[in-house]
């Protein structure tokens, strides 16, 4: 077994009970790095809470009760996440941009991962906030 192989088929054993077959598609192709950071990152949010996950045609959701998370780009080394929240934190180490969405109230912060390391303990609370708005109950 090539080591891609070993690590996509770790890959769908970790999240395979939160997804469908959208999301296999979605990571195929995918450089060995970048799927153990998508790895590491599912796996450090299982350790904050429960969460689904749902490929899109462009990206993967994060969700709870609501979407909280997305991650919206694989590069070669990299992945891109953004989490919404209701005021930006601008005060941070981790962020590389906060935007405000047009015709919201929320502001996106945009996280860029290139090593399992940055998972920090700084991210992590911010992981958890992210979740914590997801447990929203809508009605």
């Amino acid at each position: 077994m090539q080591k891609m192989d070993y690590i996509y088929i770790l890959t769908q054993q970790v999240i395979m009970d939160y997804y469908d077959n959208s999301l296999s598609e979605f990571l195929k192709g995918k450089s060995p790095h970048v799927l153990e950071l998508f790895n590491h990152f599912v796996s450090s949010y299982h350790q904050i809470g429960d969460i689904k996950l749902c490929a899109t045609k462009t990206m993967i959701v994060f969700s709870s009760r609501i979407n909280f998370a997305y991650i919206i780009q694989f590069g070669k080394n990299f992945i891109d996440v953004v989490f919404p929240f209701k005021q930006p934190y601008e005060d941070n180490m981790c962020f590389q941009k906060i935007k405000l969405v047009p015709g919201s109230d929320d502001y996106n912060h945009h996280l860029r991962i290139y090593y399992k390391e940055d998972i920090n303990d700084e991210v992590l609370m911010y992981m958890s906030m992210a979740l914590k708005n997801g447990n929203v109950k809508l009605c």
